[in-house]
């Protein structure tokens, strides 16, 4: 049985998560912005809240971790947020900011706190929830892909670090993903391209070779892949759960 955290655990690819790493029998912890998600998970399921981007808050909650816990096996590092929807040219500083804050400090933030823990166990696994948008440019999504091409950079620096202690490393890359975050994302795009919410739709599925959307259960299946004894030698990766993305902005 492992002990794993997952960041931004309460709702969306997060809960789903929780919920498999549930059924595979380890024991959960999760962090979340939202005090009703956290309010609403399952007593298997362990929350607290916690803005991942606060480091004064990730120290604290971290530090509550190892008391109760004891040591941390998975770190799921899967807190993320959209950004804004426009061309480089008309994005305010302060979002952008905002975007990086949420999706790449806090993926380091996480990896800065558990990656002690870790050490002095000698064993653990970092997964990170990243984007195709970090193996593609992204019109219209600047802050988010710029994140996630800098979360893959991180990812790989922390297997080469802590490699040497037990210690693996991966990036997952969700696809288009079913579910109440990639609405918003097909919303904001259609007014940006003046298009309808379909059209969108249907361009980022016909954007893969298997010309569908995937479920975060999907995403949630390949953490616990990865968590286990079957990947014991995979580290350092980025792995796309997508469908295989052929064309990442087939509006264009």
């Amino acid at each position: 049985m492992s002990r794993v955290l997952i960041t931004a655990g309460a709702g969306g690819i997060g809960r789903a998560m929780a919920d498999a790493f549930v059924a595979a029998g380890h024991d959960v912890w999760v962090t979340d912005v939202s005090a009703g998600a956290i309010a609403a998970l399952p007593d298997a399921i362990r929350g607290d809240v916690v803005d991942v981007s606060d480091e004064g808050q990730m120290a604290a909650f971290f530090a509550k971790l190892e008391a109760v816990w004891g040591g941390l096996d998975v770190l799921c590092a899967n807190a993320g947020t959209k950004g804004p929807t426009a061309r480089v040219a008309d994005i305010a500083l302060e979002d952008w900011r905002a975007c990086l804050a949420v999706c790449l400090d806090g993926a380091f933030l996480a990896a800065k706190y558990a990656s002690p823990i870790m050490e002095r166990q000698r064993s653990g696994v970092v997964i990170f929830t990243s984007s195709t948008a970090g193996a593609y440019g992204y019109p219209n999504r600047a802050p988010y892909a710029a994140a996630k091409w800098g979360m893959h950079g991180l990812m790989k620096t922390v297997a080469m670090e802590l490699g040497p202690f037990g210690v693996r490393a991966n990036a997952i890359l969700p696809g288009s993903v079913e579910g109440p975050r990639m609405e918003a994302v097909l919303e904001a795009e259609a007014k940006a391209k003046g298009m309808t919410r379909d059209q969108v739709y249907e361009g980022y599925a016909k954007g893969t070779s298997m010309q569908s959307f995937v479920a975060a259960t999907d995403i949630a299946n390949m953490a616990v892949f990865l968590a286990s004894d079957a990947a014991r030698f995979v580290s350092g990766q980025m792995i796309a759960v997508d469908g295989h993305t052929v064309n990442p902005d087939p509006q264009v």
